[in-house]
């Protein structure tokens, strides 16, 4: 009588592990015949037969599972044909998961076990894939998973944000910034930049916008009030913002020409996009004109890239770049 009783009970699941054997055990390369459906219900403990499962296979194609039967010979065998997700799709998001620099190896590892959940368990296999990402660390940061969405929650509810800022020390500890003392802003939005998170906020006491690494953010809470800057934050224009940083270090943000040999005109489209002034200057040269928060991460790019390249104004960021190969020189022992 138990047997029996648990089988009634299991009875009312019967589409939803027949959805779930389609999910998880066929694809386009892997199908079932009908006496193997029906075996795979019975270890789940669902008695089905022939006639009720043809009503079944037309119920879940209603539903909006592509239930795809192919005859061969005298067999007909079944398997799940599109899905929210094709391979390749997933097999990019995999891809995306791995080599991002701010999710930690473990919610890397957790996340894409749950994306072989959306393919079958044989296609699941193909998504054990290993990206080599030269030079790539991962974040050491766990919460960073979590401080992001914390992030969403206090924009929209509207609300001010506080929070302990960290960098590492020659201990390779954390070491609180401004002797632990907390920092108040008001959240208005996220960016990605160089493999990095970064929370866009106004900063009250210095009255400008600001950023800051969301991995080095600890113990964010949302504060009773409401978010300030909104005018600051509707000038701020994000994009260009982001175009103009080089490795998130600020500058002060300058109108900067440059003249390059033509084969610098894709390096400079890749970094600035091709909305760009481009004049030539003669049969081997190009000038344009570019927004760049000016700092030593922009003028070591621009050495970075050699001789085929150079700032010509203004005068001030050119007198930066000056003062900076005095000071290589001067490091390294040279005189020129």
């Amino acid at each position: 009588m138990a047997g029996k009783e648990r089988k009634g009970d299991n009875q009312k699941l019967k589409m939803l592990y027949l959805a779930k054997i389609f999910s998880t055990e066929t694809d386009d390369s892997h199908s079932l015949t009908m006496p193997q459906i029906i075996e795979k219900l019975a270890a789940c403990g669902v008695n089905a037969d022939r006639k009720t499962l043809y009503l079944d296979f037309e119920e879940l194609r209603h539903f909006g599972l592509d239930i795809i039967a192919v005859k061969e010979g005298r067999e007909c065998f079944y398997h799940l044909g599109n899905r929210d997700f094709e391979l390749p799709e997933l097999k990019l998001l995999v891809d995306s998961v791995q080599s991002a620099k701010f999710i930690t190896d473990k919610k890397s590892k957790d996340l894409i076990k749950k994306l072989e959940g959306l393919v079958s368990r044989y296609e699941g296999k193909q998504l054990h894939r290993q990206v080599v990402i030269s030079g790539r660390i991962k974040t050491m940061n766990e919460s960073i998973y979590y401080n992001v969405d914390k992030l969403h929650q206090a924009i929209g509810a509207d609300a001010q944000i506080r929070f302990k800022y960290y960098q590492w020390n020659v201990e390779k500890k954390m070491e609180l910034r401004k002797d632990g003392a907390w920092y108040q802003v008001s959240p208005w939005g996220l960016m990605w930049d160089d493999e990095n998170y970064y929370l866009v906020a106004y900063d009250a006491e210095d009255n400008k916008i600001k950023h800051y690494r969301v991995d080095k953010m600890l113990r964010i809470s949302v504060v009773d009030a409401r978010r300030e800057g909104k005018e600051a934050y509707r000038k701020f224009d994000l994009p260009r913002y982001t175009k103009s940083l080089f490795g998130m270090y600020g500058g002060e943000e300058t109108k900067v020409t440059i003249e390059a040999e033509n084969s610098m005109a894709g390096v400079l489209i890749d970094r600035f996009g091709k909305d760009i002034f481009i004049a030539p200057v003669d049969e081997n040269h190009f000038r344009t004109v570019v927004n760049v928060a000016v700092s030593n991460q922009f003028l070591g790019w621009i050495m970075a890239l050699g001789g085929g390249i150079k700032i010509v104004s203004p005068d001030t960021v050119v007198d930066q770049m000056k003062a900076e190969i005095r000071r290589l020189s001067m490091q390294y022992g040279a005189n020129i």
